[in-house]
């Protein structure tokens, strides 16, 4: 991932939390056909390992549980972004140079992949995913609503897979590049356009190192 040093997010932790809240990522393998990407919610183990180990699973069907993998893995997670209007920097009054952008949060999670299909440790998994996005629901559903017959058939249909983390990357590309004003400019602009969770980033990085 192509990452300048003003865009480069470094800190574990910020990393790490941008994975618990991204909803899905895409896991990249390469197999003798090339390139696969795949679409997966997953579970980040935040203290297994220096920068976590992630979980998910795939169905059975799917070929990426039987390929022969050539390298690592690699998960992608998103987290917030939005357009940027070149109209919301006041330096565009000034000298009319500016241009669009795009505004956006990435993590890049590389390394050695394997599966499993247990079924007492896919059990775990997709109780612990489940739990996970039904916590804050009024009624939240738990597997175990669900007949037992009825998951274990569901758990045959499914493989697990374990992602060692073994290289971190994360670019928070949030207007560092421009001026005080003009990030001020960029932070009234997304206000005014309700993308709050673009501006909850930047006002973080304003917060955390003022400048950057």
């Amino acid at each position: 991932m192509y990452a300048p040093d003003h865009f480069r997010e470094k800190d574990v932790p910020t990393m790490q939390a941008a994975i618990h809240g991204a909803g899905i990522a895409t896991l990249v393998t390469v197999n003798a056909n090339g390139p696969q990407a795949n679409h997966v919610p997953m579970l980040l183990a935040a203290h297994e390992g220096a920068y976590g180990t992630l979980y998910g699973h795939v169905a059975r069907a799917n070929p990426l549980s039987t390929d022969t993998i050539s390298g690592s893995a690699l998960a992608i997670f998103l987290g917030p972004d939005s357009y940027i209007s070149p109209s919301w920097y006041p330096t565009k009054a000034d000298t009319g140079k500016v241009v669009p952008t795009w505004n956006y949060v990435a993590v890049h999670a590389a390394g050695p992949i394997t599966f499993f299909d247990d079924h007492d440790r896919l059990l775990d998994l997709v109780n612990n995913l489940t739990e996970r996005h039904e916590r804050t629901r009024r009624n939240p559903w738990a597997v175990s609503d669900a007949p037992s017959g009825y998951i274990n058939s569901a758990l045959r249909g499914i493989v697990g897979f374990r992602l060692s983390i073994a290289s971190l990357e994360g670019k928070w590309k949030m207007s560092q590049n421009r001026t005080n004003q003009d990030r001020q400019g960029v932070i009234n602009g997304l206000k005014a356009d309700d993308v709050e969770t673009v501006v909850a980033v930047m006002e973080s990085l304003k917060d955390r190192n003022g400048t950057r």
